[in-house]
């Protein structure tokens, strides 16, 4: 049926002008889509990016947004849900579950034809600037559903290089176009984060480094209203989390949760962006009140999602000295569906309520385990952390300050 769809369109829409009133329809049915998508209503979102579809058949952003939809919905059931999983401090060794077979032609299928669609429109008329964001824009989600829902980072290159150049392009021709730095500025950052002979790499491919301007640039798109806007608020949350700018990550979290109040993972967001800050009492609040929601909530949880609630809320009882609740909460992450690496940093807690109560031998075997799982599943903040555990016993430091999140 999706096939069907797609090659009608192209029959429907070849050589058509859209006129004002199809464009406007399309532009109110996406913006209901994207509302509902960061909602996690995903199957609403999927049914206003079509109608958005039949709307305007040559308007290629429903295509994208349809694509991109399927591609955040299969990362949700993979387990990937917070900042955690776009920090580069945990993944598996084993290879990615790929997506099912028919999400994975329906997400080509779209991404193409709005790659179609963005061409013929720059081919019409070369300095299109939204036109050419377009183009970039299909690239984009091409090379992250490669790099993320495929696990293949490097075949996703050429993507990555066109998605580059292409909003590069637009800024050129139209620099009011902020929504185009976040791809720019958000590869430039990336570049500048590499290791030199990396770095060198993606300077003869053409990518351009610059940590301070690229982060700049992904404010900017922040700030402009766009498709891409909440994109790129959920983009500053990974980056001031690796710039350790918490008070800054929190603010956007709570923008974010004053907007799309369905989401239940900007709670837990939240969380471990106060565990980061050392702020376990801000953890447990944002835990508990996202917990209730959860309990609540009858949508589809996403792989290993109670897990780690579980073991966020285990490691904020740690934090505040609440030895014995923490234990329950991360004596379930070891029996709960969960990703192996969540196991190891359960026991590293673990290890830290053992050496809180005097059981030193104790905590010493939790922090072996957690330097074993840390390795094996590519988690070397949590091993390098257990290791020095290994060293020195845990003694619970005071609390940082709180901070409004």
């Amino acid at each position: 049926m999706i096939a069907l769809l797609v090659g009608m369109s192209v029959l429907v829409g070849a050589g058509r002008q859209p006129s004002t009133e199809a464009r406007a329809e399309s532009k109110r049915l996406r913006t209901i889509g994207l509302a509902a998508g960061y909602n996690l209503d995903y199957p609403e979102a999927l049914d206003a990016f079509r109608a958005a579809m039949e709307a305007d058949p040559d308007d290629p952003a429903p295509h994208r947004l349809f694509a991109a939809t399927l591609w955040i919905k299969a990362l949700f059931a993979q387990g990937a849900m917070t900042a955690e999983d776009y920090l580069g401090q945990a993944r598996t060794s084993v290879s990615r579950t790929p997506p099912a077979p028919e999400v994975d032609r329906a997400f080509r299928e779209h991404v193409q034809r709005a790659a179609t669609l963005a061409e013929r429109a720059v081919k019409r008329d070369p300095q299109d600037a939204d036109a050419h964001f377009q183009l970039g824009a299909a690239h984009s989600f091409l090379a992250s559903y490669i790099a993320t829902a495929e696990g293949r980072g490097m075949a996703g290159f050429g993507a990555a290089r066109r998605a580059y150049d292409e909003h590069e392009r637009v800024l050129a021709l139209d620099p009011r176009r902020k929504d185009a730095g976040m791809v720019v500025g958000l590869y430039r950052y990336g570049v500048s984060t590499l290791s030199w002979p990396w770095r060198l790499v993606a300077g003869i491919a053409g990518f351009g480094g610059g940590k301070d301007r690229g982060l700049r640039m992904v404010e900017e798109a922040a700030a402009y209203e766009s498709d891409v806007q909440t994109n790129a608020l959920f983009t500053l949350i990974v980056l001031y989390n690796r710039e350790q700018r918490y008070d800054d990550a929190g603010r956007v979290i709570a923008r974010l949760q004053g907007r799309y109040p369905r989401n239940r993972l900007l709670w837990l967001e939240r969380a471990t962006t106060a565990l980061r800050a050392g702020r376990g009492g801000d953890a447990r609040a944002a835990l508990e009140e996202g917990l209730a929601a959860l309990a609540k909530d009858p949508r589809p949880r996403a792989f290993g999602e109670e897990a780690r609630w579980r073991w966020a809320y285990g490691a904020a009882l740690v934090l505040s000295g609440q030895i014995e609740s923490a234990d329950r909460e991360l004596r379930q992450v070891l029996v709960l569906e969960g990703p192996a690496w969540l196991r190891g940093r359960a026991h590293k807690e673990l290890g830290k309520v053992e050496d809180l109560r005097g059981h030193r031998p104790a905590a010493v075997e939790h922090y072996r385990e957690a330097v074993r799982i840390g390795k094996a599943e590519h988690d070397p903040g949590s091993a390098d952390e257990a290791a020095a555990l290994l060293k020195d016993a845990y003694r619970r430091a005071p609390e940082v300050s709180h901070g409004r999140q």
